[in-house]
C-alpha cells in the first residue's frame, strides 16, 4: 500500500477497516455453522434479559411468610432462566470459537501458498522472520476477532438492544435520560480507534523485525557460536523485542485510555440515573421493583457498551494486522506462468539457445550482473562455465530456471523460448546440484524422492547406489527411513552432496546443473561425488560451474566469463595460450586432486 495515495486520516481510517472486509469470503463456507452460533447467540440474550423481570416481580412481591411459595416458585424460575442462559452462551462459545480456528487455518493456507509462488525477488527483499510472522502471528489476531471478537460484538449488540428497550419499557423517563449518555460514550471511542489501530500495526512490525532476528541468528548458530558472538546477538535481540514490548504498551495506553473515559463516562452516568429513580420510589411515582429492574438492564446495557468498546479497540487491531496479510496477499509474482503455454517437444533434447542476454538484480537495479550473453549448447555436450567470482555464473543458472526475468535477450530450450513454457514443466526438465545442498527435516528417502515424492522405493535405492549414497544411509539406524534432522546436521558435507546428486538422479533431468557441487568437499568426499556426477553427466545436457582441472579437460566447450561478459569460449588447450584471464585461473584457481 502506497501511504502516499491516503488523502488523510479519515480515508486511512475507513480504508483500514475495511480491509476487514477479507474475512468475509472466508466465512462463507461455514454459513450453517453461523446460523446455528446466532441462534444460539439470540437464545442466551433472551435468557438474560429476561432475569431482570423475574427479580422485579420477587421485590414487588415482597419478603413476606405469605409469599414463600410464590417466591419458591419465582426462584426456581430464575435458576431455570439462568441455566438456560449459562447452557446457550457455552454452546455459542464453541461453535463461535470452531469457525474462528477453521477460519484462520483457512486463512493461513491461502498466506502460504501465495509465498510458495512468490518469485526470488520476492525472497530476496523479505525477512525470512518478516514472512513468518504474517503468517502465524498476524493470523492469530485474525482469529482473535472472528473466534471471539465478533462473538462479543454480537452477543454486546443483542443485549445492549434488548437492555434498552426493556429500560424504555421499565421507565421511559430514565430512559431518556441515559439516552443523553450515548454521544459522550462515542466521542471517546472514535477519538481513540484510529490511535489504537496506528499503534497495533507499529506493534506487529517490531514484533515481526524481532522474530527476523531470531530467525536468522538460529539459522546461522554455527557461525554464532564460531565467532563466540552469543551474547551479542542476545544483546540485540533484547533491544528488538524491548522495541516490541515499548510498542505493545503503547497500544494498551491507548486502550486503557479509551476504557477509561467510557467507564466513568457510563457508570457515573447509571449512578445519576439511580439517584433519579430512587427519589421516584420515595414519590411513589415507581416501584422498587421497577427500579431494581431498570438498573439491572441498564448495568447490562452499561456493560455491552464497554465490552463494544473493547471489540472496537480490537477491531482496529486486527485491521493493522490485516493490512499487513493484504499487503502481502495482494504481491504479485514477477514471474508469471504464460495465459497459453506452449507445449514443448518430448522427449526434451536438452538444446540451450542464449541470445544477448542481459540482467541486473531488482535489489540492485544499476549493477549489470550480465551483459549481452550469447552462445549455445548442443544436446549432450557438457559445457564449463569459469571465471572470478561474481562474474555472474551462478545468477545464469537462475535466468535458465525463469527464478528471475532478464531486462533483454532470448533464452531457448530444444528452439522455444522458456518465457512461453509452463514454469513447472520448465523447472522440472532442470537439475540444480548446487554447493550449498539443501537438506529437508525427514527421511533419507523423502529427501531424494524429493522431486518425483511417489517414486518407489526401488527406484529411490538405484538412485541412491548411482549418486554412491546407499552405502552411508545403509549404515543409519533406520536405514532410508532415518530422521536426517533439520538441515541435515546429521550428514557430512559429502554425504549431503550425494543425497543431493541422488535426488537429481531421480527426477532424470534432460539438463543437468552443477554449480560448484564438489568445492566445499575434502579429497575422499570428492572423489566420490565425482564418480556419482561423472555417471549422471553422461549423454545429458551439463552446465557446470567447475573448479576442478579434470571436468574442466572433459568439457566440451569452456565458456570464460569476467565481469558479466563472455571474455572467451573454446577448449582447455585452446584457452591455456590464447586467452590471459584463462590461464591465470587455471594457475591459481584450478586443482586436481
Amino acid at each position: 500500500m502506497d501511504p502516499q495515495t491516503i488523502s488523510d486520516n479519515q480515508e486511512n481510517n475507513k480504508a483500514s477497516l475495511n480491509h476487514l472486509r477479507l474475512i468475509g469470503p472466508l466465512v462463507v463456507p461455514y454459513k450453517k455453522h453461523i446460523m446455528l452460533a446466532l441462534l444460539l447467540l439470540v437464545l442466551g440474550a433472551a435468557a438474560n434479559l429476561a432475569i431482570p423481570v423475574t427479580f422485579k416481580l420477587m421485590i414487588d412481591l415482597g419478603f413476606a411468610a405469605e409469599n414463600q411459595d410464590t417466591l419458591s416458585y419465582y426462584f426456581l424460575l430464575v435458576f431455570v432462566v439462568s441455566s438456560l442462559m449459562i447452557l446457550f452462551t457455552s454452546l455459542r462459545y464453541y461453535w463461535v470459537s470452531w469457525i474462528g480456528q477453521r477460519v484462520v487455518t483457512d486463512l493461513r493456507k491461502k498466506v502460504y501458498a501465495q509465498v510458495m509462488f512468490q518469485s526470488q525477488e520476492f525472497f530476496e527483499k523479505t525477512k525470512t522472520g518478516e514472512i513468518l510472522s504474517r503468517i502465524n502471528t498476524d493470523t492469530t489476531l485474525v482469529e482473535t476477532v472472528v473466534g471471539s471478537t465478533f462473538s462479543i460484538a454480537l452477543r454486546s449488540a443483542v443485549t445492549f438492544l434488548g437492555a434498552i428497550i426493556m429500560m424504555v419499557v421499565s421507565s421511559p423517563k430514565l430512559a431518556m435520560y441515559m439516552g443523553f449518555l450515548i454521544p459522550l460514550v462515542v466521542i471517546p471511542i472514535v477519538l481513540t480507534g484510529r490511535k489504537i489501530q496506528q499503534l497495533s500495526k507499529a506493534e506487529q512490525d517490531r514484533i515481526a523485525d524481532s522474530s527476523a532476528l531470531a530467525t536468522e541468528t538460529i539459522n546461522a548458530m554455527h557461525t554464532v557460536q564460531a565467532y563466540a558472538q552469543e551474547a551479542n546477538e542476545n544483546s540485540q535481540f533484547v533491544t528488538a523485542i524491548n522495541k516490541a514490548f515499548k510498542a505493545a504498551v503503547a497500544s494498551i495506553r491507548m486502550t486503557t485510555i479509551m476504557s477509561l473515559l467510557v467507564g466513568f463516562v457510563i457508570f457515573g452516568g447509571i449512578v445519576f440515573v439511580l439517584w433519579l429513580g430512587a427519589k421516584d420510589v420515595i414519590g411513589g411515582v415507581m416501584t422498587a421493583g421497577t427500579l431494581s429492574q431498570f438498573v439491572m438492564y441498564a448495568i447490562m446495557a452499561a456493560t455491552s457498551v464497554g465490552a463494544l468498546s473493547t471489540v472496537w479497540s480490537e477491531l482496529k487491531k486486527a485491521a493493522g494486522a490485516l493490512e499487513r496479510i493484504i499487503e502481502l496477499m495482494n504481491t504479485e509474482s514477477t514471474i508469471k506462468n504464460p495465459a497459453q503455454p506452449t507445449t514443448i517437444q518430448n522427449p526434451v533434447l536438452g538444446n540451450i539457445s542464449i541470445s544477448d542476454l542481459s540482467f541486473a538484480y531488482p535489489s540492485r537495479p544499476d549493477l549489470a550482473v550480465l551483459k549481452d550473453i550469447s552462445f549455445e549448447v548442443v544436446p549432450g555436450q557438457t559445457v564449463a562455465l569459469v571465471g572470478p567470482s561474481g562474474s555472474g555464473k551462478s545468477t545464469l543458472f537462475q535466468l535458465l530456471m525463469r527464478f528471475y526475468e532478464p531486462q533483454s535477450g532470448i533464452i531457448k530450450l530444444d528452439g522455444t523460448n522458456i518465457n512461453s513454457l509452463d514454469l513447472d514443466i520448465l523447472r522440472s526438465q532442470f537439475s540444480l546440484v548446487a554447493q550449498d545442498v539443501t537438506i529437508f527435516s525427514t527421511t533419507a528417502r523423502e529427501n531424494i524422492a524429493y522431486g518425483n515424492p511417489v517414486a518407489p522405493d526401488d527406484a529411490v535405492k538405484a538412485a541412491a547406489e548411482l549418486a554412491h549414497a546407499d552405502e552411508f544411509i545403509q549404515q543409519l539406524k533406520k536405514g532410508y527411513d532415518t530422521y536426517l534432522g533439520e538441515r541435515g546436521v546429521r550428514l557430512s558435507g559429502g554425504q549431503a552432496q550425494r543425497l543431493s546428486i541422488a535426488r537429481a538422479v531421480l527426477t532424470n533431468p534432460p539438463v543437468l546443473l552443477l554449480d560448484e557441487a564438489t568445492s566445499a568437499l575434502d579429497a575422499s568426499s570428492e572423489k566420490l561425488v565425482q564418480e556419482a556426477l561423472n555417471t549422471i553427466m553422461k549423454d545429458r545436457t551439463t552446465l557446470v560451474i567447475a573448479h576442478r582441472l579434470a571436468t574442466i579437460r572433459k568439457a566440451d566447450q569452456i565458456i570464460v566469463m569476467d565481469q558479466g561478459r563472455i571474455v572467451a569460449n573454446g577448449k582447455h588447450e585452446q584457452l591455456i595460450r590464447n586467452n590471459e584471464l584463462y590461464a591465470e585461473l587455471a594457475k591459481l584457481q584450478f586443482t586436481d586432486q
